[in-house]
């Protein structure tokens, strides 16, 4: 039987949050509070950068120590903004990746680390915009145009993240094209599909990087052995930090080929996002600490 858990990291989009809207819901909330109250650390494990997952997370009023794993493992930060880790893209990647992904019909952005306008760099809004509105309309303040992209290098700040978004076929082609490219040994990829919309982003991070690697710096920090970590998640761009972690949840609404890994490998699969699958998974953790105070007061 595997140990409480010290830490859990939680992933947003299609894990936290459910499929329509962005509040997390009353349950989530009072999983996650009631977890920390009880002296479980509480980490927040997202592709999104630090701006764009802050305005979700904020309401919950978990404390601004909380450790916050943006950008798919490039940057850790806290809630609070206190700046833990951080890796870069070089430019001279990032330049050569222009050229190679404009074929296969997806948009290009590249993520910077700065605030405000400019820390969103790509070609046209008007083209992300037809694959993802609902993303271009919540972070236009912090987008900028610049035509062509490799102009968005000429000051010499490298980014932190590049992300290609496209159909799924264009973006799995992108993805195998890269692997077999120059460029392979000097980036790191991480795919996310949603099948249903033929939408897929591919996310392009500088070498080493996901969110299973920061949480294993994370845990050495802490000094906490990954069989006392659960992860909860649900898609590709969790799963290495799913095969770290000692006790791995999947999202049942998961991207079909991460439930089949999770059923293969015998990982827990809890009900879907709209069902409070975060909750759930927290709710069991909880009420065995429960069971497990009792009898050691019955001692």
């Amino acid at each position: 039987m595997a140990p409480p858990p010290k830490l859990i990291a939680v992933d947003i989009d299609g894990t936290l949050l459910p499929s329509a809207g962005t509040h997390v819901s009353v349950r989530n909330r009072r999983a996650l509070l009631s977890a920390e109250a009880a002296g479980i650390e509480i980490v927040i494990a997202t592709g999104r950068r630090q701006a764009y997952a802050v305005p979700l997370i904020d309401p919950i009023g978990l404390k601004p120590q909380t450790v916050m794993i943006t950008s798919n493992g490039t940057v850790t930060r806290t809630l609070g903004g206190d700046r833990i880790d951080r890796f870069f893209l070089p430019v001279a990647t990032a330049l050569e990746l222009c050229p190679a992904l404009r074929r296969f019909g997806g948009t290009t952005v590249f993520t910077f680390d700065r605030e405000g306008p400019g820390e969103l760099v790509l070609e046209s809004v008007d083209q992300l915009h037809a694959r993802i509105a609902a993303w271009v309309e919540a972070n236009r303040p912090w987008i900028i145009e610049v035509r062509p992209l490799e102009r968005a290098f000429d000051s010499g700040e490298p980014p932190v993240q590049g992300m290609v978004c496209g159909t799924v076929d264009g973006m799995r082609q992108a993805h195998i094209w890269l692997e077999d490219s120059d460029l392979a040994s000097k980036i790191e990829m991480h795919r996310t599909e949603y099948p249903g919309r033929d939408l897929s982003i591919l996310d392009i991070l500088p070498p080493g990087c996901s969110k299973g690697v920061a949480m294993q710096s994370l845990a050495q920090l802490r000094g906490i052995a990954p069989a006392e970590i659960m992860a909860i998640g649900d898609n590709f761009n969790d799963l290495e930090m799913l095969e770290f972690v000692g006790q791995p949840v999947v999202m049942a609404n998961a991207a079909p080929g991460l439930v089949e890994i999770a059923r293969d490998r015998g990982w827990q699969i809890t009900v879907t996002n709209d069902d409070d699958g975060v909750a759930l998974a927290i709710e069991s953790v909880l009420d065995s600490l429960s069971v497990q105070s009792t009898e050691a007061s019955t001692l």
